[in-house]
């Protein structure tokens, strides 16, 4: 399974948190949901964290079966709509997204 992941490294501006919030809500989580061969997302948003100096307050993680889906996903005209819808959410972060992609293995917790 392989997993990509958009870091929101950074802080939302001042007095935009409702703002960037309501606009991945509304705007671009439509597009993400729509990816060719999406197996999964995740959306998760900071709560609290042990390093102040280095935060962020949105991430996300779509799971695919194969490295090549995740290739023909960026390929697709909805990475390029995704894109233009979080072209405002990005103007609200101080600050930059990195986006990674992970070889993922998952395992049952222990009885």
């Amino acid at each position: 399974m392989f997993v990509r992941c958009a870091f929101f490294k950074g802080r939302i501006k001042p007095g935009m948190e409702a703002a960037f919030h309501a606009h991945w809500q509304e705007h671009v989580l439509p597009h993400w949901r729509a990816f060719p061969h999406l197996l999964e997302l995740r959306v998760m948003r900071d709560v609290e964290s042990d390093d102040e100096e280095s935060r962020f307050p949105l991430v996300m993680a779509m799971r695919f079966a194969e490295r090549g889906h995740i290739a023909e996903a960026l390929a697709s005209d909805t990475r390029w709509a995704s894109k233009a819808a979080s072209k405002p959410l990005i103007d609200m972060l101080d600050g930059y997204v990195i986006h990674t992609v992970f070889a993922a293995d998952q395992f049952d917790p222990l009885p």
